[in-house]
C-alpha cells in the first residue's frame, strides 16, 4: 500500500495540472474582447470619456431621433424643463451656437423632462424662443436616469465617435462656454 502512494499523488498531480492547463485555455479563447460590445470605445456612462448611453425619444410634432443614428456629428444633449429659469437663460445660446455650426456637423438634442413637465408647456418654450433643433421629449424619464439628472439644465458634448467630451450641470452656460465646447468636440478626428 505504502508504495502506491507516490504513484496515485504523480497521477493526481498530472490531471490537476492538465484540468488547470485546459482551464486557462478555455478561458483565453472564450472571452469576449472589448472591440465586440462597444466597438471598442468605453462602456456606455454619463460621465466623460465614457460612450454615451444611445436612445430613442419621440419628436415634439412627431418622428423619432435615436442618438447612435447621430454617429460621425459632434452632438450636445441637453436636459432641460420649460419650469426651469435657468433653462430658459441658456435656450437663446443654444440656438445662436446651433445656428452658427449646424452646417459644420453639430447637433442639438433638447431633451425635455417631459415626466416632469408637459408636451404642451414644451411646445410652447420651444416656440416662444424659436429653436430650430430638435426637441425630444423623455416622458418616462428614462434617458433622465440614464444619464444621471441631478440638476436641470444638464448638457453633454457628445464627440463624433459617441464619447462624452464634457459634461456642464446646472447652468446656465454662456453662448461663450458652448461655443467653447463645441469647438472642442468639432475638433476630435471622425
Amino acid at each position: 500500500m505504502i508504495a502506491t502512494l507516490p504513484q496515485d499523488t504523480r497521477r493526481w498531480t498530472t490531471v490537476m495540472a492538465v484540468v488547470l492547463a485546459l482551464g486557462t485555455v478555455w478561458t483565453f479563447l472564450s472571452r469576449v474582447p472589448p472591440a465586440a460590445t462597444t466597438g471598442g470605445a468605453p462602456p456606455p456612462s454619463a460621465r466623460e470619456g465614457f460612450s454615451a448611453p444611445d436612445f430613442t425619444l419621440d419628436l415634439l410634432g412627431g418622428g423619432q431621433v435615436t442618438l447612435s443614428e447621430l454617429r460621425g456629428k459632434a452632438v450636445m444633449v441637453n436636459l432641460w424643463a420649460s419650469w426651469c429659469p435657468p433653462c430658459r437663460a441658456e435656450m437663446p445660446a443654444i440656438e445662436n451656437v446651433y445656428q452658427a455650426y449646424k452646417d459644420r456637423g453639430f447637433e442639438v438634442l433638447a431633451v425635455n423632462t417631459t415626466f416632469q413637465d408637459s408636451e404642451a408647456e414644451a411646445a410652447a418654450f420651444a416656440q416662444n424662443f424659436s429653436l430650430t433643433f430638435p426637441i425630444l421629449l423623455d416622458r418616462t424619464g428614462a434617458v433622465s436616469a440614464r444619464y444621471l439628472l441631478r440638476a436641470l439644465p444638464s448638457t453633454f458634448f457628445v464627440d463624433r465617435q459617441g464619447v462624452i467630451h464634457s459634461v456642464v450641470i446646472g447652468g446656465p452656460m454662456s453662448e461663450a462656454v458652448i461655443q467653447s465646447k463645441v469647438e472642442d468636440v468639432l475638433k476630435e478626428t471622425p
